[in-house]
């Protein structure tokens, strides 16, 4: 196997190379590290982001004002920030979140300014579309944010539940709590809902424009299973023309996906979207356990697999923005010389 250690990328590539339309499917930390990471390999970004969460700031302002989910929107916006002490000021001011003193309470506790400022926007121009755009001016990012649907999805599943060494099924509501599933639990099954819910046309379009498409990193159930789960969302991803990555996590076990190996996960996302075909999986060896398995899952996929080194050396379960901007800039390439 063929492994990259992470060396600079050269922004904007060769002279005279187009630089290629990339569609970013995901949410959370997954996601952003994805958008960071392209900045060094195309200027051409679209991050289209789960609507699903119901925790935290974004739950209550949903639950609130009837709204789509800011916090991962505003985290995308916060990844493709201009690379200036303005991008870096309005970043940070958008990512801060307000803490009141130990003796007050306030509604405004665990809010991050970012997600009122969205909130603000979309209630001002009525287009969610509309007021992440305007976001993105205020930060210069570098790319466009888009929801995955402009109706806040709910997501739940089915869930196995180890009682006393007796299993049993439990049918859990909500992307916060399906999350947090515990090492005792293991998810079955997971939808979306409603399911007749649309895909944000202007999402569509950019996945369907799109030279390459990257699904991944992110929570398997929560933040990379929804862009499937949602039929006319799934059916932009599988009618597109565009290569597509799919990025996995560097770890396997997580609270969501526990016992599960890397091969595992896709089996499971490919049980949940059979047609769904992609060009190359993109892993670090050290999630591998078993190269065979995880090789053969890939190949049902259509895929080949590639290996590079893509974690932190400080933190070896977050990635490492310029490994994995190197690895997809090869990736990029091996493709345009075939």
């Amino acid at each position: 196997m063929t492994l990259f250690t992470g060396a600079l990328p050269v922004v904007g590539g060769s002279p005279g190379r187009h630089a290629p339309r990339v569609a970013a499917l995901g949410g959370g930390h997954g996601l952003s590290a994805t958008l960071q990471a392209l900045r060094h390999v195309s200027t051409d970004i679209s991050a289209i982001v789960t609507v699903a969460d119901d925790g935290g700031s974004s739950g209550r302002l949903r639950a609130e004002f009837g709204v789509l989910p800011p916090g991962d929107l505003r985290m995308a916006l916060a990844a493709l920030c201009d690379d200036t002490d303005w991008g870096h000021t309005w970043r940070d001011a958008m990512q801060h979140r307000f803490t009141p003193l130990p003796t007050a309470e306030s509604a405004l506790e665990g809010h991050a300014l970012g997600n009122l400022l969205i909130i603000s926007l979309w209630d001002l121009l009525g287009d969610p579309v509309a007021g992440l755009q305007w976001a993105g001016a205020l930060l210069g990012a570098r790319g466009r944010v888009l929801p995955m649907s402009r109706t806040p999805l709910v997501i739940e599943g089915d869930v196995l539940v180890d009682d006393g060494g007796r299993e049993r099924r439990e049918h859990v509501v909500g992307q916060s709590a399906l999350g947090h599933a515990g090492r005792r639990q293991k998810i079955e099954s997971v939808t979306v809902h409603p399911a007749d819910a649309e895909a944000c046309p202007e999402a569509v379009s950019a996945v369907r424009e799109a030279d390459w498409v990257i699904v991944g990193p992110g929570s398997w159930y929560t933040s990379v299973m929804p862009h499937v789960l949602l039929p006319s969302a799934k059916a932009a991803l599988v009618g597109s023309s565009a290569r597509k990555v799919l990025t996995m996590n560097l770890v396997a076990e997580t609270k969501e996906t526990p016992s599960m190996s890397a091969a595992d996960h896709l089996v499971a996302l490919r049980r949940v979207a059979p047609e769904a075909t992609f060009d190359v999986v993109l892993v670090d060896p050290g999630v591998v356990e078993d190269t065979e398995a995880f090789e053969t899952a890939a190949r049902d996929m259509g895929a080949r697999v590639k290996y590079a080194r893509l974690g932190r050396a400080d933190a070896p379960e977050a990635h490492d923005v310029l490994r994995l901007a190197t690895a997809y800039r090869e990736i990029f390439h091996e493709h345009e010389e075939q």
